[in-house]
């Protein structure tokens, strides 16, 4: 029985993180050829010999998302191995945890830097390979914090916020030119970056007291919302925001 995205060609950046690999794993399994992206050389080559193994086509590409130049490059790379891009999946993010007054504009430019500029020019670049598709697909990774304020992290919300509206304008220009735009917006999850957090505080973790489920969610939990917004499952649905918080946002 062919899977969900057989026969496309999905590029994932920071495959390696914790949502990054969840997703990257479950498209191996719905049928989707890879480009698999990230900075963490190492992590890469790992990730790609476990997909391999498991029978998936897999490229993996080193990539700095706030580099045009290397962005270009990746792209060309897909374009020279797969001929096409069908799926772009825009998860390479960082974060920084203090307020206003606390965050040095050494960092705020860093996070902009990946989380949104990083984004902005993923689909500036593969947006020619992905028009030519003719079905194409973006997931942009926004944040609950995206949406709402939490009174720190402000250049990481700053960001998750700007990808918000950057993937509904997107949305809007390329509606009838094959190309659908769509952000996630995860809850609490537990992923490296904040796992050092969830193992020091727990359950008592300010924001996962706030989740009416009571519990952080898992990588595993976000994929299959990518996989829904890349697959033709979702073939009327551009700029809109899928929601995977338990419960945060619904206060």
């Amino acid at each position: 029985m062919p899977g969900r995205l057989t026969g496309k060609i999905a590029l994932i950046t920071g495959a390696t993180g914790g949502i990054g690999s969840a997703t990257a794993e479950l498209f191996a399994r719905e049928g989707a050829s890879l480009v698999v992206a990230d900075i963490a050389e190492e992590a890469l080559r790992d990730l790609a010999a476990r997909l391999e193994a498991k029978g998936a086509d897999v490229l993996a590409a080193r990539l700095d998302v706030s580099s045009s130049e290397n962005w270009g490059e990746v792209i060309e790379l897909t374009r020279q191995r797969f001929g096409r891009l069908d799926v772009l999946v825009n998860i390479a993010g960082i974060v920084d945890w203090p307020g206003i007054e606390g965050t040095e504009q050494e960092s705020w430019d860093r996070v902009i830097a990946v989380n949104q500029t990083g984004t902005w020019l993923g689909m500036k670049t593969a947006m020619p390979l992905l028009r030519a598709s003719g079905n194409a697909s973006i997931v942009n990774t926004s944040s609950v914090l995206g949406l709402i304020g939490s009174g720190v992290a402000a250049a990481y919300q700053a960001s998750k916020g700007a990808v918000r509206l950057l993937t509904k304008t997107a949305a809007v220009e390329y509606a009838t030119q094959g190309v659908r735009v769509n952000s996630v917006h995860p809850g609490v999850i537990a992923t490296p970056m904040i796992q050092d957090i969830l193992d020091e505080q727990g359950d008592q973790q300010p924001d996962v007291v706030r989740t009416p489920m009571r519990r952080a969610g898992s990588p595993a939990e976000i994929a299959p919302a990518m996989l829904f917004l890349a697959s033709d499952e979702s073939s009327f649905v551009t700029g809109t925001e899928l929601i995977v918080d338990g419960g945060l946002t619904a206060h």
